[in-house]
Order: C-alpha cells, then sequence, then structure tokens
C-alpha cells in the first residue's frame, strides 16, 4: 500500500475539511469558511497550557510507539489524558464543533495494549514492505491509536505555532477597513506576503507538503443534491487552521476583533461591524457586545452635531438671535427661551418617546415664547 493513501485513510474526519463556495464542512458541520481560523485565534494561553499538561503525557505513549517498544504500562495513563483533554476541547471552539461523543467512543476503544501490540507490528510491516492489502483492516483499530495520539499529542504545539504566526496577520486584516473585500484582502496578503516570500527560508509553518486536495462529490448536510467540493486532508491542526483562514480571505471572509469583549469574530461582507454577537463580558443584563455596540452608537450619534433632535435646537437658538437682534424680542424673555429650549434638546436625547413626540412642537417659536412668557409671569408673581 502507498504511504500517501495510508496517510489519507487515516486523515478522514478528525482533521478534514470539504471546500464549497463560500462554505467550510467539518465533522458534517457546515460554516461560513474561515469560522474554525477565527475561532481558533480566541483559545486563552490557559485553555493551551491544560491542553499541554494532557499532551505530554500522550506524547511518552507516541514516544514509544514510533520507537517499537512495550506501551503496555504508558496506555492507560494515554487514555485517561485523552478523555481529559476532550473535555477541555467539547467547551473550546473550534474544537467543540467536532463529534465529541464518536470521538469519546473510539478513545475508549483504540487505547488498549492489543493495539498498542499491533501498532508496532504495522509499522514493522509497512517500513520492510511486507504489509499485504488485505491485512491492513486487522490494523484499523491500532492506526487510529497512532493517529489519535499524533494529533491529540501536538495539539498544545500546533494551536501555538498558528497563534503565534497568524495573530500578527490577523491585526492586519482587522485594520484594514478601506476595502474588507475578497479583492482588498488580496491586496493586503500581497503586501503581508510578497511574490518573493519563500516556504523554506524560516516559514515552514506556511508549508502545504503535508496537505492531500481531492475532489469529491458529496451532498452536503441539510441538503439533497450533490456538490463537488474541494477536500483537504491534514496532518496537524496549525495546517488545518490556516487553510481555512487563507480560503477565507479567498471569498471576503476575515477576522474582526470586538471593540467590546476583544475577542475575535469573522466578518462575512465588506461591511464595517465592530462588534461580535457573543455576551458581553461582565454585563448585568446579560446583553450582547452588538446590543451594547449599538447603545455606544447611538450615545455617539447623539453627540454628533448633526443629531436631528440638536439641529432643531440650533435653529431654533438662531431664529431667537435674530429676533433679539432686529428688536421684536425683548432680551430677558430670549434669555428664558434658550433655557427652555435647551432643557426640552436635552430631554429629548435621553427620551425617544419625547423627541418622537411633542418635542418639536415644543420648540415651534410661538409656543416656546408662551411658555417662556408664562414662566416669567410666574416668578413675578412669587415676589410680589
Amino acid at each position: 500500500m502507498k504511504k500517501q493513501d495510508r496517510r489519507a485513510s487515516m486523515n478522514q474526519e478528525l482533521m478534514t475539511l470539504d471546500f464549497w463556495q463560500d462554505t467550510v464542512i467539518y465533522e458534517s458541520k457546515t460554516f461560513p469558511v474561515g469560522t474554525l481560523a477565527c475561532d481558533a485565534l480566541n483559545v486563552p494561553v490557559n485553555t493551551i497550557a491544560k491542553i499541554n499538561e494532557q499532551c505530554e503525557k500522550i506524547n511518552l505513549l507516541l514516544g514509544i510507539l514510533n520507537a517499537g517498544q512495550d506501551a503496555s504500562a504508558l496506555c492507560p495513563i494515554a487514555k485517561e489524558a485523552a478523555l481529559t483533554m476532550l473535555d477541555i476541547l467539547s467547551q473550546t471552539p473550534p474544537f467543540s464543533y467536532m463529534n465529541i461523543s464518536k470521538h469519546r467512543e473510539r478513545i475508549e476503544k483504540v487505547f488498549t495494549v492489543d493495539n498498542a501490540l499491533k501498532y508496532v507490528e504495522f509499522a514493522i510491516k509497512a517500513a520492510t514492505n511486507s504489509l499485504q492489502f488485505e491485512e491492513i483492516q486487522n490494523f484499523t483499530d491500532a492506526m487510529m491509536l497512532q493517529r489519535y495520539t499524533a494529533v491529540f499529542g501536538h495539539l498544545a504545539y500546533s494551536l501555538g505555532e498558528y497563534q503565534t504566526a497568524m495573530l500578527d496577520f490577523a491585526e492586519k486584516t482587522d485594520g484594514n477597513e478601506a476595502d474588507r473585500t475578497a479583492e482588498g484582502f488580496a491586496k493586503m496578503f500581497g503586501s503581508y506576503f510578497p511574490p518573493e516570500f519563500s516556504i523554506t527560508e524560516g516559514n515552514a509553518w506556511m508549508s502545504t507538503l503535508n496537505n492531500s486536495v481531492q475532489y469529491v462529490s458529496v451532498i452536503r448536510p441539510g441538503e439533497k443534491v450533490a456538490k463537488l467540493v474541494k477536500r483537504m486532508h491534514y496532518v496537524s491542526f496549525v495546517g488545518m487552521f490556516r487553510s481555512d483562514l487563507f480560503e477565507g480571505l479567498c471569498v471576503g471572509h476575515a477576522p474582526k476583533k470586538c471593540k467590546i469583549c476583544g475577542k475575535w469574530f469573522l466578518t462575512t461582507n465588506a461591511r464595517h461591524t465592530k462588534y461580535c454577537g457573543g455576551y458581553a463580558p461582565g454585563d448585568k443584563l446579560h446583553r450582547t457586545c452588538r446590543q451594547i455596540g449599538n447603545l455606544k452608537g447611538r450615545e455617539q450619534r447623539e453627540l454628533a452635531d448633526d443629531h436631528p433632535v440638536k439641529q432643531i435646537y440650533e435653529k431654533r437658538l438662531n431664529t431667537i438671535n435674530r429676533y433679539v437682534k432686529r428688536g421684536t424680542l425683548d432680551a430677558d424673555l430670549a434669555e428664558v427661551m434658550k433655557k427652555l429650549a435647551k432643557d426640552k434638546m436635552l430631554r429629548a436625547l435621553s427620551n425617544v418617546a419625547y423627541a418622537k413626540g411633542a418635542y418639536e412642537k415644543e420648540m415651534d417659536q410661538a409656543a416656546l415664547k408662551k411658555e417662556a412668557s408664562a414662566k416669567i409671569y410666574k416668578e413675578r408673581d412669587k415676589h410680589e
């Protein structure tokens, strides 16, 4: 059996993506392309540290398997570590999109001493070209054991490498406010990674040598008609996330950092969205960042000089000053009118119902003059 075929068979599901137009399918779930890559930017450092604690235990088993030695003592430890890691991943996007129950069942099944011994036998046969095609089915669980140990053993490292390499690039996409389109990102990508950029000069994280690509006709989740998709298999999560990010850029999808919570979220159009749809941290009303952002936007609009409420106020002030200058309005009465107008303007800014209701009518020149006159008379009556 060819090495490439064997590798592809072990890559199924765990790290395989189907790309079609502006979407990606991962473990039978469909997302806007770029979603996985964006979520991977948000994995906290302390979560990576917790994952790494389990990686170290799994790597001990991986080393023994690769050395062809007895792994009896390490299998139970590695199995517990893999299940613990799965619990962490189940609460951590994008890993939570995996079929967690399916992987838990498989880990329970394949992490055995018998499979560890079988993998050693498989590795020896493969290395000596004595593996017969009909024998492969006998080593399915053993190969799956090696696959989980390899992927889970390097998971923390892969995630750290991805964030190290891509966070700076993501910051550049976040700052690309002028043109958040496929063309705009292509231009930005070209300046960040010029054509002479080489994947061999200290930039191994850009390499695609460990990926395999095939085109398959599949019926996507929730659909009835088959589509021709580009299916990519990966040997590490860093490759998978990087590919998802770049495929997203091709269709105008890119990470954006929320101005409220600081987390990355995916934008899928050229609109200059500033806030994500997640819950705002520490908000007692359990509002989303977008809800709070909209309120902030309204506050900023209310402070703007061209706000409709302020325009009515400014117009009335100009009229009052013009009448005073002409000598057709008493200066003292004018000052009271100005004070009333300002109070009404401030009330309208904080009370939408009033702004849409009586505000404009009460700001009419005649109405304001009548109210101001009544107030002056009332004050005089108090002092007499």
